[in-house]
């Protein structure tokens, strides 16, 4: 049973299974560091749809069933659909399960929300109000510049400090037994905002929940930086990454060379025009569902803390004035054997 620890710290006595997961990306995350560990790679980002909020559902769709089947699970197995995209109303997520018919807990934590439905499926699966979930999310390119900035059209131009919000999607189905990667503990985080207002620099939006969820877990737990193989956030970026480093620091808790963010890692900034690096729910979802657990399954990483970052802004909210607030959940990866 899932018992609290510390403040904000849940732990998970059964420890439960990433049983199948799955990571589907565009073209251009496809052409970057971590192209050999995806599922599939779209040479069309429209994914042969009409709009790009259609083709953001299909890549749902596809990690989804590709995650379902390499668990070796069909969809009318599943107790609960933890599901969430950047749009509006999450109609990424919407449309792109409504035909599987399975429970769905539609979630919205910004580039957080890969780890906000794994922290809920495994939370579900200890806790026996299920025995198996499903945890899925993507972003597109496309969509996310239509809904929070411009037209593609438009040809606006990206300040350095700018992400890239990838096109991907990301899933992991979540159950009992087996020898996959287990899921140890979740620590959910507190809304932070220290006032930033500029939706082109989303790093510096997302440092300080970053920040405070990690100080939180490692309080609660009574464990410190080194004590992890690896420490993963998604999506700082180079700024926002920067800036947790040095948050981390003041805390008590300097960050060292086990630390990460997969908006650095599924991008070649030197070779990219990324800018800052990744963002969007997908990237985090993608980097998770295929370069991370790929290592811990092998062995070559056997205590992971996977940090989601989220900005919760909405397009009415820049437009009346308002400051970004962060958000950032945790979740302690264990390998089967650890």
């Amino acid at each position: 049973m899932p018992e609290r620890k510390g403040q904000y710290t849940v732990t998970l006595s059964s420890r439960p299974t990433i049983l199948g997961y799955a990571a589907v990306v565009g073209k251009r995350e496809g052409e970057g560091p971590l192209g050999r560990y995806f599922d599939m790679i779209f040479e069309d980002t429209t994914l042969g749809e009409k709009t790009w909020e259609k083709a953001e559902s299909a890549l749902q769709r596809e990690a989804f069933t590709r995650a379902m089947n390499k668990a070796g699970m069909s969809p009318s197995q599943l107790n609960y659909l933890f599901a969430g995209d950047l749009l509006n109303q999450s109609i990424a997520s919407t449309f792109g399960m409504r035909e599987y018919g399975v429970p769905m807990l539609g979630q919205f934590g910004a580039c957080s929300t890969m780890a906000q439905t794994l922290a809920l499926s495994a939370i579900f699966v200890d806790s026996g109000a299920a025995d198996l979930c499903c945890a899925v999310t993507s972003s597109h390119f496309c969509s996310a510049e239509r809904q929070f900035r411009f037209p593609l059209e438009y040809g606006g131009q990206r300040p350095q400090t700018a992400q890239w919000t990838a096109t991907a999607s990301g899933a992991a189905v979540v159950g009992m037994g087996g020898s996959g990667v287990k899921i140890a503990a979740a620590t959910i985080g507190r809304i932070t905002d220290l006032g930033i207002t500029d939706a082109n620099n989303m790093g510096a939006a997302m440092a300080p929940a970053a920040a405070d969820t990690l100080a939180t877990f490692f309080q609660d737990t009574a464990t410190k930086p080194d004590d992890y193989d690896l420490i993963i956030t998604g999506d700082l970026a180079a700024v926002g990454s920067d800036l947790l480093r040095q948050l981390s620091e003041r805390k008590g808790y300097p960050l060292g060379a086990n630390y990460t963010d997969c908006g650095l890692l599924i991008y070649d900034r030197n070779k990219q025009d990324v800018h800052a690096g990744g963002s969007g729910c997908g990237c985090s979802a993608a980097v998770l569902c295929s370069y991370l657990l790929g290592k811990m399954e092998q062995g070559e990483l056997k205590s992971v803390l996977f940090i989601g970052t989220g900005a919760l802004m909405s397009p009415t909210s820049s437009q009346q004035g308002e400051s970004i607030p962060g958000i950032a959940h945790l979740v302690h990866l264990v390998a089967g054997g650890a």
